[in-house]
């Protein structure tokens, strides 16, 4: 959870750091606190269902993330409003060279199950995800840390391939050492400035030791750090959570309890929003976007606003028909961006000029050029030269909203191009995950991206790097590796960001995956709701939001 204090990047004398946390609130009275806000009432909020058991290294999809984000607590934040990385469990994080930081951790902070979190406990979890014969989707987040290469193999031909990844030499990072229980050094293999602001992503969250005692009883109950701990999963109904009343942050959650919804249809989602019986919903359907009705349904309950995610077409480029990348260009070009903005979205969601979204550091526009701009005429091109048999065929999940936006881009990619496009829709989020990462995909596939943590290495490191954690379409240049590597290992933010969007470029020219708008929202909540807050990550601030029975 994204929690409040007054807390910013400082630069001090010999180190960088994070400033020190300011101590945690108190709590209210029964019913309601001295504002007048209820206490004792749970809300609801629209997701989907989880791919995984909940287990902060196995989640890079949004409705695991969502749960992940209620019951973990890393060792730093990012601020609701900018996105900013301030602190959290971490009382300081100090470097003299990129290379090798000293976390301080807070005391005071304790696991659901009421065990203390330690530098112990970050230090096992890490070592969990990264150990490659542990299947973890998030263990290439730690490919920065001294010892990775010894813990985390590559499968050498592919997921998709017959052969077995070797047996690892180590199964802990030799770069991980708890100098005290509140105390953890991490040495990297070079030098990383991106590293402090990775560590509010959920990949680095701590796992108390009932976790590794038993990881089936565990995985039945999960329990975490965060401002909120599981209560029950009904699956394909829902899933619960509570307010924990010993956690330290601040301020300190108000509401009861969260019961994440889920629903086949986002269109059911929004009726349901409308008539005040869930109380969040974060994206509209197209339904809503048209003629801006949803301003008229949710009369002063409902907000607008970019975030730091893109939405992409990706190729399986495991399957040879799609390892041209005349046709995977062509594609792009035949797409009528702005069309599909105006016709199903009334202007809202910006054509993609590039992979790496606006208000995220690092980012230059029109990184993407010509490859972005609709061109009928040189896309013809493309495809023939491609020699690409048609027709092109385009997966979804149809739980979400997006089946409109995929048949109006077929649309414009039949016009273009003169050759039958469909839409292919699987029922639900879940399911279309789970096949993607069996790299069973046969067709174009949506992929969006919702940033990790607020920097334009995020944009291209999980999802281009050779053997990425996710790289679903199994993309490899070594070019491209090289240059984010380079690019890693900038003595700078600043000089790293340079070298990132020459690897964007690089990426661009290939295009791996179609970058085809930028992310924005508008989000809807019920009349009982107040002190509505949306993230940069497109997620309701539940430490903030107060209910008004």
């Amino acid at each position: 959870m994204r929690a409040r204090r007054a807390t910013a990047w400082l630069a001090l004398p010999v180190s960088v750091a994070l400033l020190t946390t300011a101590c945690g609130g108190g709590g209210g009275t029964d019913g309601a606190d001295a504002g007048g806000a209820q206490t004792d009432a749970t809300i609801s909020v629209n997701s989907t269902e989880p791919e995984n058991p909940l287990v902060p290294g196995n989640t890079n999809e949004t409705g695991g993330g969502k749960v992940i984000d209620a019951l973990f607590s890393p060792l730093v934040e990012y601020n609701p409003q900018t996105a900013e990385p301030e602190n959290l469990v971490a009382e300081s994080i100090e470097t003299t060279d990129s290379k090798v930081y000293t976390i301080k951790i807070q005391d005071g902070w304790t696991f659901h199950d009421g065990t203390p979190v330690t530098a112990q406990s970050f230090i096992n979890a890490w070592n969990y995800t990264a150990y490659s014969p542990n299947g973890q989707q998030n263990g290439t987040f730690f490919s920065q840390i001294q010892g990775y290469a010894d813990v985390h193999t590559e499968d050498p031909d592919g997921a998709s391939g017959p052969q077995e990844a070797p047996e690892p030499a180590a199964q802990e990072m030799s770069g991980l050492r708890a100098v005290d229980d509140l105390t953890l050094e991490v040495t990297l293999s070079a030098p990383f400035a991106v590293f402090p602001t990775t560590l509010g992503y959920r990949a680095f969250s701590p796992l108390p030791d009932s976790f590794f005692a038993d990881q089936e009883a565990w995985e039945a109950n999960p329990i975490g750090n965060g401002p909120f701990r599981y209560v029950s999963r009904q699956p394909g109904a829902n899933i619960e959570v509570e307010r924990y009343e010993e956690w330290p942050g601040d301020p300190k959650p108000t509401i009861a309890g969260v019961e994440f919804r889920f629903y086949e249809s986002l269109e059911a989602a929004y009726a349901d929003v409308v008539s005040n019986n869930l109380d969040f919903i974060e994206i509209i359907p197209p339904s809503g976007l048209a003629g801006n009705l949803y301003e008229t349904d949710l009369a002063q309950r409902s907000v607008s606003r970019t975030y730091l995610g893109v939405q992409r077409l990706g190729f399986p480029l495991y399957d040879p028909r799609y390892q041209d990348p005349r046709l995977r260009q062509a594609i792009s070009m035949a797409i009528d961006r702005e069309a599909v903005n105006q016709q199903i979205f009334s202007g809202t969601r910006p054509p993609a000029d590039g992979l790496v979204a606006p208000d995220v550091p690092g980012r230059v526009e029109n990184q993407c050029g010509e490859l972005c701009t609709h061109n009928p005429e040189r896309a013809k091109q493309l495809f023939a030269e491609s020699g690409f048999q048609g027709p092109i065929e385009i997966t979804s999940n149809a739980d979400s909203g997006n089946a409109e936006w995929i048949q109006a881009t077929c649309v414009t990619i039949t016009n273009s191009l003169g050759v039958p496009c469909n839409f292919v829709p699987v029922p639900t989020f879940g399911e279309i995950r789970t096949a993607i990462n069996a790299r069973e995909m046969g067709d174009l596939y949506r992929t969006g991206w919702v940033a990790d943590y607020p920097s334009i290495e995020n944009f291209l490191n999980p999802m281009y790097r050779t053997g990425a954690s996710t790289n679903d379409g199994e993309y490899s240049n070594p070019a491209v590796d090289a240059k984010l590597a380079e690019a890693d290992a900038a003595p700078s933010i600043e000089e790293g960001n340079v070298l990132y969007q020459e690897a964007e470029r690089l990426i661009i020219q290939d295009m791996p995956a179609i970058p085809v708008y930028f992310q924005s929202f508008q989000a809807g909540w019920s009349e009982r709701l107040q002190n509505v807050t949306v993230t940069p990550f497109r997620e309701l601030d539940l430490e903030s939001v107060t209910v008004s029975e």
